[in-house]
């Protein structure tokens, strides 16, 4: 009989960041720290974007950015129209941030995973 693990969607997570940037290690902490939590398996991929060309062919809007099976997890973001090798701001209910919401994180990831 085959079990729920086999059954269930095993979601990729990727974090993209630039060198030296102040929040990955919390983001990538983050993102940990939730997978963990909802028990999710799934595979948590980081690439080091170094230059333009890098940038470009991601579609990199700045550091860092979160994408569950390629959805960025920030909900209201539209598509970049500019890629750049810079710090990403996150615009929050009443402020902005060097990383992406919890909650966010989390409602991606169990959107990807079919539980929501």
């Amino acid at each position: 009989m085959a079990t729920t693990d086999r059954l269930e969607h095993r979601p990729v997570i990727e974090v993209l960041y630039i060198k030296d940037c102040p929040n990955y290690q919390g983001t990538l902490a983050l993102v940990e720290r939730v997978r963990a939590e909802l028990d999710l398996h799934a595979e948590v991929r980081t690439t080091l974007i170094a230059d333009q060309a890098a940038t470009d062919q991601a579609r990199f809007p700045g550091s860092p950015t979160v994408r569950v099976d390629g959805r960025d997890v920030e909900p209201a973001s539209e598509p970049p129209t500019d890629y750049t090798v810079a710090c990403r701001l996150y615009r929050l209910t009443h402020r902005f941030a060097g990383q992406p919401e919890e909650r966010w994180v989390r409602e991606a990831l169990l959107w990807a995973a079919g539980r929501s």
